[in-house]
């Protein structure tokens, strides 16, 4: 342990994790890895589809390739070091410096993509209550800027969050019942004085998860007007269907964030709150590129032509 102020500092953190019998790890183990691989792929395929297809040179599909870039980024904080130790114990140890790398970044990425899906709730809204002028609105360079807000203010909100985590004193015990170094578990641990951390973290979640939740609500509301005047049916099915995907992502993302975020207090890391935790750091970014090849047709397309000439290629090679 090191000395900070008046408090002794631990040196490094134990991760929990999912204690259990062996034949238990190695198939938590076994579907986890999985899990990331699967999310790996899928994500690195639409991003490379996204840049490879002229059909989807289109701005909603740009903001998806950043999306699903964020997903690797994403899955690769926090799972493979839940892999190594699941695989052995000695992996369940993550120094100070670790945690609090992988607490910003993880946070950074979070705090990314609730930006983001605001963003493409912005270009939904464009697209469908004002057709005719949205080349000219989502032209390149606000496209460009968007992503580029998108990812800057997640990073500056996460620099925030967690500098005042890391000022706080650790003087043990350093076992964090989590299988990453989160907030909540974090600040259980403190052993200083922590209402300045506490009320930063949740001021600046409540920014990031409330301003582009209601950038989302407002555009939605004006979706589902423009729908509901749609002149027929046929119509109504297509605004909605433009939709439908992305909607469906930020309702699974927001509700297991302000479950876990929007807290005015630290939490005990219950097993439900582990729960949670995998489904919005593994389960979310291995559902988002299904969700959306599944309900949009030119993804799809996409994707059959790219893998169509991957096949010729191939065939021409042998």
């Amino acid at each position: 342990m090191s000395a900070r102020g008046n408090h002794s500092q631990v040196a490094e953190f134990i991760l929990v994790g999912f204690p259990g019998s062996r034949r238990l790890r190695a198939s938590l183990l076994a579907l986890f890895l999985l899990a990331y691989v699967l999310t790996i792929t899928e994500n690195v395929v639409i991003v490379a589809v996204v840049r490879i297809s002229p059909l989807l040179h289109k701005p909603m599909y740009v903001f998806l390739g950043h999306l699903s870039f964020l997903e690797v980024c994403y899955v690769s904080v926090t799972v493979p070091k839940l892999l190594l130790s699941l695989a052995a114990p000695g992996f369940q140890h993550i120094s100070f410096a670790g945690c609090m790398a992988q607490l910003y970044f993880f946070l950074a990425l979070a705090c990314t993509e609730c930006a983001l899906l605001g963003v493409m709730a912005f270009d939904r809204y464009v697209a469908v209550c004002s057709p005719l002028r949205y080349p000219a609105v989502m032209g390149p360079r606000l496209c460009r800027l968007l992503a580029a807000g998108s990812w800057g203010s997640g990073f500056a909100v996460s620099l925030g969050k967690v500098f005042f985590i890391s000022r706080l004193g650790y003087c043990g015990p350093n076992v964090l019942n989590h299988f990453f170094c989160d907030v909540s578990p974090l600040l259980n641990l403190a052993c200083s004085d922590m209402a300045a951390a506490e009320l930063v973290d949740f001021l600046l979640a409540l920014l990031i998860l409330l301003g582009p939740l209601a950038l989302t609500a407002f555009s939605y509301a004006a979706i589902l007007r423009a729908v509901l005047r749609a002149p027929t049916a046929n119509g109504r099915h297509k605004a909605f269907s433009t939709c439908a995907s992305h909607l469906a992502v930020v309702a699974v993302f927001y509700a297991a964030s302000l479950f876990i975020y929007a807290r005015p207090r630290a939490i005990d890391s219950f097993e439900c709150n582990k729960l949670v935790s995998v489904v919005y750091t593994v389960l979310t970014p291995l559902a988002n590129p299904v969700i959306y090849c599944l309900r949009n047709r030119e993804v799809k397309d996409a994707l059959r032509r790219v893998a169509q000439g991957a096949a010729r290629a191939l065939g021409a090679s042998s």
